[in-house]
């Protein structure tokens, strides 16, 4: 039975699909959520019927009401996570995507909406893989990015109440290496902007979180930074996240990874590593570390490197931070062997050349 069958999915397949040139002319450098493949998922909750009309359709604009409740009061969120294909099997797999539904819906709480099956979250994500197989790209490093992400689609003003009427989609787009790990990057002590504050929707994927977040990327970038590092709303002085990523600290062979308090974004790539970390020799716990903390233990020799970590970058090396009044290099600003095994352990999982101890891998076809 496939999965169309399952969800009683009405499929339209698009008459204007690229062709395999058109597709491998993308495909040499797709960059990072710049082309999109060409289908796409919808399935619609109306309150009081639940969720229904679950469809694949080509990939194409949606019509809105101007009065669509999403662009007045940002009730949205979304989810990401990528589709690999293994080059010993040829197989097409994802990585740990129930984990992707459990948050998607620890978010939907947050936000007022309505929770997904985690079986239906999963199941679009296969309909639209096998659709769009093609797009998951046989070159090292890439893979095919995956956006589920829901929007309030009732058109009515006012802040009383949620919306009654929601749309579930997934969207695809072939994606070379974020970041990668040959080169660290530079990252800015935000202490004049807050990304999250106890009780508010740090944890929660939505976008309203993001966009709040670009005045002090653009800061960033202004003080020749690649990236953010948020630190907490009190006192300014703990390390929370990199722009949306988490982070490690690496004291030898230990690992220190700021704990979730709520105003985090629980990472799955953070948890993924958490977990492997003891069958790679390593120690990892969860606490906190101030920008004081981490100065001092760079300029001691006693904290040897720094990774962020998450689905798009996977893991990214940190050489460098800047602040207002202080700046200070990580080891030798270069990435750590630390830093490159978690990476190769982690990329090797995903892309099968590595056992997969956890069962973390989702075969989808």
């Amino acid at each position: 039975m496939t999965t169309a069958q399952k969800l009683g999915f009405d499929v339209q397949l698009s008459d204007h699909a690229r062709t395999a040139a058109e597709r491998e002319r993308v495909m040499e450098s797709p960059g990072f959520g710049q082309v999109f493949t060409d289908h796409m998922i919808s399935i619609d909750y109306t309150e009081g019927e639940g969720w229904h009309d679950a469809r694949l359709t080509p990939y194409g604009p949606l019509t809105l009401d101007p009065a669509t409740s999403v662009f007045h009061y940002a009730q949205e969120l979304f989810e990401g996570l990528k589709a690999y294909r293994q080059p010993s099997s040829g197989a097409i797999v994802s990585f740990r995507p129930y984990a992707n539904a459990a948050r998607f819906n620890a978010s939907a709480l947050r936000m007022a909406m309505p929770e997904l099956p985690e079986e239906t979250f999963v199941e679009s994500l296969e309909l639209l893989v096998q659709t769009d197989r093609e797009w998951v790209p046989t070159t090292e490093g890439h893979s095919l990015y995956l956006r589920p992400f829901m929007i309030a689609t009732q058109p009515a003003l006012g802040v009383n109440y949620p919306s009654k009427n929601y749309r579930y989609m997934v969207i695809a787009s072939p994606a070379a290496a974020y970041f990668g790990a040959s080169k660290a990057v530079s990252v800015w002590l935000s202490t004049e902007y807050t990304r999250a504050a106890p009780g508010g929707t740090g944890f929660a994927k939505c976008g309203g979180n993001y966009a709040a977040a670009f005045v002090a990327q653009r800061q960033a970038v202004e003080q020749g930074c690649d990236q953010v590092v948020w630190l907490d709303a009190n006192e300014h002085r703990y390390v929370e996240e990199m722009g949306g990523m988490n982070l490690f600290f690496v004291y030898g062979d230990r690992l220190l990874t700021p704990a979730l308090t709520g105003t985090l974004l629980p990472g799955i790539t953070r948890d993924s590593i958490l977990t492997l970390a003891g069958s790679l020799g390593l120690t990892a716990e969860e606490g906190r570390i101030s920008i004081e903390e981490w100065q001092a233990g760079c300029e001691s020799g006693e904290l040897t490197e720094v990774f962020a970590c998450g689905t798009a970058a996977v893991v990214t090396p940190v050489g460098s931070v800047k602040g207002a009044d202080r700046a200070w290099t990580v080891g030798d600003g270069t990435p750590g062997p630390v830093t490159r095994r978690i990476r190769e352990e982690l990329t090797g999982i995903q892309y099968g050349t590595r056992p997969d101890a956890h069962g973390w891998v989702h075969k989808i076809c």
